[in-house]
């Protein structure tokens, strides 16, 4: 084996958001769910993670770079992934390059491994999901291993929760799972993105500081102080899964919506019924759900769908059922919301920039004549509370990425570029 070659791979995998929630495990240390989960893939192209994992001869550790800053792989959740690749890794061979590497090899070489999120990493836009995904996706296909990407979910899943339903486009259920050890506990498609391509989403990302109750210590103290979650995980959402994959599956948006607007409440409420009780919701993520409520009554039937995670702010995560409906709802949103006079309509409105065309707003005037929504009398204007708005649609799954220019580590070195 030639001592100076470093073999290469990019993947980009995108992010997720759940309609019906994950919140609380039955196992910490393998990251097993209390209740099954339902979630929406969003669109690369606007939410993603591109990491490049290396391997070489040369290399003396393993090493990571996130967004560009040296970080420490000491984790468990890192190891958790790494131990679980390598032990499925095979043999692989690079003829082109003169390059071998036995199953045994794999054992004694280390990896350095780049990671670049296209959104804040801690926005609560479940970066940890996209990262622990694309980063179990790129070590399976640098290491040759010959697991499906269901197989490679329940490893992902060991990094994050919600990571293992990153590893599929459109919508994704993971599967709590029986068994002990969490073989079963696993993403499955439920529909690819094609299945549902009317659907907009449009987040309203409500602060970028980082949240004040991590998921982990939240969930825990969920499952040790709250009633509500055992009732919720056994009764409930069992029944939600059932309905829900209907919806999806029939693409009935009356119901999606509903199933989806309660069970983002639901969750919060369970929140609340911790002990102590865990604020994710404030005033913003309030009268969000009043103005996307109110539409939705004065129509008399949904046009969009809320759902908002355990984020700093939280961000709202709003589908709507189609473009037409997605136009209306940036046209409200931005009435309610105005930017703060220094800000650039380009950097507020983020994403599939095509929809603020459809809603016919070109710059901030448009956006200051904007006419207040007729089902809300007296309808007042809260500027600067949305940092900014992403506009996108339910995506594809992971993808290796194929252009060398893309990598994020050198071909020659394995550092960063």
């Amino acid at each position: 084996m030639a001592e100076t070659w470093v073999r290469m791979v990019t993947a980009q995998t995108p992010t997720n958001i759940a309609v019906i929630k994950y919140w609380g495990k039955r196992d910490e240390t393998l990251i097993l769910p209390v209740n099954d989960s339902i979630s929406v893939t969003l669109d690369p192209a606007h939410l993603c993670t591109t990491t490049t994992v290396a391997v070489s001869p040369s290399f003396v550790q393993d090493r990571m770079w996130l967004n560009g800053k040296e970080i420490s792989l000491s984790g468990g959740r890192y190891q958790n992934c790494l131990r679980e690749i390598r032990a499925r890794a095979c043999d692989v061979e690079d003829k082109e390059r003169g390059i071998k590497i036995s199953k045994k090899d794999w054992e004694k070489l280390y990896v350095h491994i780049a990671s670049y999120n296209n959104f804040p990493t801690a926005a609560g836009l479940a970066s940890s999901a996209a990262g622990f995904a694309c980063l179990v996706f790129a070590l399976a296909k640098l290491m040759n291993a010959k697991e499906d990407n269901s197989e490679l979910s329940a490893i992902a899943r060991q990094g994050s929760g919600s990571a293992c339903r990153s590893l599929f486009g459109g919508f994704v259920k993971w599967k709590m799972g029986k068994v002990e050890d969490g073989s079963d506990s696993l993403a499955v498609q439920v529909v690819d993105e094609k299945h549902w391509d009317d659907l907009v989403i449009i987040i309203a990302v409500v602060s970028s500081r980082q949240k004040e109750t991590s998921s982990t210590t939240g969930m825990r103290e969920t499952v040790e102080t709250s009633l509500l979650l055992q009732h919720r995980a056994k009764e409930i959402v069992p029944k939600r899964i059932v309905q829900m994959e209907e919806s999806i599956k029939n693409r009935n948006f009356a119901s999606f919506a509903h199933l989806t607007c309660a069970d983002s409440n639901q969750f919060h409420a369970v929140c609340m019924d911790t002990c102590p009780p865990i604020f994710y919701m404030n005033d913003t993520s309030h009268r969000i759900i009043s103005c996307a409520e109110k539409w939705n009554r004065s129509e008399g039937t949904p046009q969009v769908a809320y759902t908002f995670d355990a984020g700093p702010g939280p961000n709202a995560v709003l589908i709507a059922r189609n473009r037409q409906a997605a136009a209306r709802l940036l046209q409200k949103l931005l009435f309610y919301f105005p930017p703060n006079s220094d800000t650039e309509l380009n950097s507020y409105v983020l994403g599939d920039k095509s929809i603020l065309k459809d809603a016919g707003i070109e710059d901030l005037k448009d956006v200051e004549a904007l006419p207040p929504p007729p089902e809300i009398k007296d309808a007042p204007r809260y500027k600067g509370d949305v940092s900014y708005f992403i506009c996108t649609r339910p995506g594809r799954g992971p993808v290796l990425l194929s252009d060398e220019s893309q990598a994020l580590l050198s071909p020659e070195t394995g550092l960063p570029k």
